[in-house]
This record gives structure tokens, C-alpha cells and sequence, in this order.
């Protein structure tokens, strides 16, 4: 079993959210370098990073974060949020990053998440939030009608 200790970045800083609102963000690092260090010296394998800012603004908002992060640690990271298009991917992927995580694309864009998918074998996650029992996007500020078990099965009927 691995285990995916998260790091979610808003304004540059460690956070979470209550029920996916930016509003109720609690600040629990200014920096997310240390973050990771402390994880990594805790014995994870892994840093799963979510670019809150990103997701609610539809392009990567926390870069510099991320990067300190990436220099901090040898782990293997898995970034989301904000990644929206083929350029987002490959730079990130170019950056250091071990795995992109898809998750509005993956509804707005099946073809894209497929593209990026078939040019990078297994460095492609799709990820689904949800939110009343529907599957949620845009960094939980939006809703869709769909339920998980139904994205699931139109998902597939699209590979």
C-alpha cells in the first residue's frame, strides 16, 4: 500500500479546505518545501500536490511552490490543478514531476486526456472529486449532474 501524504497550495502556501471552499482555508505551512522535507524524513514514498489557486483559475497558479517542492525532495510527486492542455502536461512533466493529474479536462476534454495519456504512458492520472454525491470540477466550485459511478461508465465507453 502506498500512502499519498497531500500538499494543497493556495497563495503559495499549505492549506485546507473546508468542503472545497477557497473562503475556509486553514493555513497549516507558509512553506511547502519544508512540507515535503518533513514528509519525506516521516518515511512516505510519495507527495501528492493539489494547485488550489489552478484548479479554481483554470491554469497552474502556484508554480513557484511547486518547484520548491520539487527541489526539496527526491520523492516522486503527482501534481493537480489547473492543468488544462498538452502544454500544462508536458511542462510540468518536463519540470520533475512524476505523474499530471487531470481532473476538470477529463470532463470538458475526454480527447485531450487520452492525447496526453498515449504521449505519456502512466504519467497520467485522471482524478474525480465529488461533492453531494456528484462529480465536481473547477477546484469544487462547480457541479456536474453526473454521479461517480456514472462518469465511470461514460469514461470507459469513451477510451
Amino acid at each position: 500500500m502506498i500512502l499519498f501524504p497531500a500538499i494543497d497550495l493556495k497563495d503559495g502556501r499549505c492549506v485546507r479546505l473546508r468542503r472545497g471552499e477557497m473562503e475556509t482555508a486553514t493555513v497549516f505551512n507558509d512553506d511547502p518545501a519544508a512540507q515535503a522535507r518533513e514528509f519525506a524524513q516521516a518515511g512516505f514514498e510519495w507527495l501528492h500536490c493539489v494547485d488550489l489557486n489552478g484548479a479554481f483559475e483554470g491554469r497552474s497558479a502556484n508554480a513557484e511552490a511547486v518547484k520548491a517542492i520539487r527541489d526539496a525532495v527526491k520523492l516522486p510527486i503527482q501534481l493537480g490543478g489547473g492543468i488544462r492542455d498538452m502544454k500544462g502536461v508536458e511542462a510540468w512533466l518536463a519540470a520533475g514531476i512524476t505523474r499530471v493529474i487531470l481532473g476538470t479536462a477529463a470532463l470538458a476534454d475526454p480527447a485531450f486526456v487520452k492525447q496526453a495519456a498515449r504521449a505519456f504512458p502512466g504519467r497520467i492520472v485522471v482524478g474525480a472529486d465529488a461533492k453531494g454525491g456528484r462529480i465536481a470540477t473547477e477546484g469544487w466550485a462547480a457541479t456536474t449532474e453526473l454521479t461517480l459511478p456514472n462518469w465511470a461508465s461514460v469514461s470507459r465507453t469513451r477510451a
